[in-house]
């Protein structure tokens, strides 16, 4: 299957979508909603485990590594195993679709891509990268309603992602091509030239207008529920919405600025993002309207969520839900 992969790898709110939908508007790539079929088998206890489970992960773990050693060919033997299961999976949508190459996007790759070097050595890898501020911006704004400290202490998504994928960057385990968002925008064309070449595909015109009408798009899924589908082609009106943003509202800017600062210099570096200069375009937008939001059902629905989840661990209505679970686990236990 190695040589009918492609992975996406990026961090959430990254462009993933947009990239994934131009590619798999091209005849030989097939894009669907993220698979995440990886991550779980990465957390089967011999390489990572995880913390709760309706099974001991801890006895897991030890057992899975006691077998493991045991089997003649140790590691090689159980990839080999993980392998037949993905390949599977894998192979028979592709089959299934006529296509060559089964584009998997999902954002939680990038967090066990040893794994994946070691499970798809040969597979290919594109890595999206986007300012670390416009990710973690974007994600509060999209999830949060803007609540920045709410959106960093639900998931520290900058100092997840980005020491992960600069350190894929910088060793190369696996053949990759590296673009980064801003890049991608201002110059589809070119870049996306680039990726298929890389890809061993011919460049399709089309691809760049992957909104068009007729051109088949990936089902719906989790990864990006506003957004990209407003538009035909990509645009470049969202690259410094966040420096905007952030230049009219200090306390923001103060939170985000300290979450950069504990980033590793050589990680940024290697993203593309130098920390000499990645907060210059803050200071270029000073002055700027703050962006306005626009108000859809999905943000409608966002605001009510954040609000009704703010303090709910101590609060009535926390403590009335905690019972009505509680009664529907009786109900439901078989």
């Amino acid at each position: 299957m190695d040589d009918r992969l492609l992975f996406l790898i990026s961090a959430p709110r990254s462009g993933s979508t947009l990239l994934e939908r131009m590619l798999a508007s091209h005849p030989a790539i097939l894009g669907r909603a993220e698979p995440h079929l990886l991550p779980p088998l990465a957390h089967l206890g011999y390489y990572g485990r995880v913390d709760k489970a309706p099974y001991d992960p801890f006895i897991t773990h030890e057992a899975a590594g006691a077998f493991v050693r045991d089997l003649p060919r140790g590691e090689a033997d159980y990839l080999d195993a993980l392998r037949a299961c993905t390949d599977i999976l894998y192979g028979r949508m592709l089959d299934a679709s006529g296509r060559k190459i089964f584009l998997d996007k999902t954002p939680a790759n990038a967090l066990v891509l040893p794994f994946l070097a070691k499970l798809y050595p040969q597979a290919r890898h594109l890595v999206l990268t986007r300012h670390p501020a416009a990710i973690f911006t974007s994600y509060a704004d999209s999830f949060f309603d803007g609540d920045v400290e709410v959106a960093n202490r639900h998931n520290p998504i900058l100092d997840r992602y980005v020491p992960a994928i600069a350190t894929f960057l910088r060793e190369k385990p696996a053949p990759l091509v590296h673009v980064r968002y801003e890049d991608l925008v201002a110059d589809p064309e070119t870049w996306m030239r680039r990726v298929l070449d890389f890809l061993g595909l011919d460049f399709e015109p089309g691809i760049i207008e992957y909104g068009r009408e007729g051109v088949a798009q990936a089902g719906e899924g989790l990864g990006d529920p506003i957004g990209v589908a407003r538009h035909v082609r990509p645009v470049i009106a969202s690259v410094d919405k966040w420096a905007e943003a952030l230049a009219a509202d200090p306390r923001r800017f103060d939170f985000v600025r300290g979450l950069l600062a504990r980033l590793d210099p050589q990680d940024l570096s290697v993203w593309g993002y130098p920390a000499e200069t990645i907060l210059d375009p803050v200071g270029r937008a000073t002055g700027a309207k703050p962006p306005r939001a626009r108000l859809t059902r999905y943000t409608l629905q966002r605001k009510i969520l954040v609000a009704l989840r703010r303090n709910i661990h101590h609060n009535a209505l926390g403590r009335v839900l905690r019972r009505l679970r509680f009664a529907l686990d009786v109900l439901l236990r078989e």
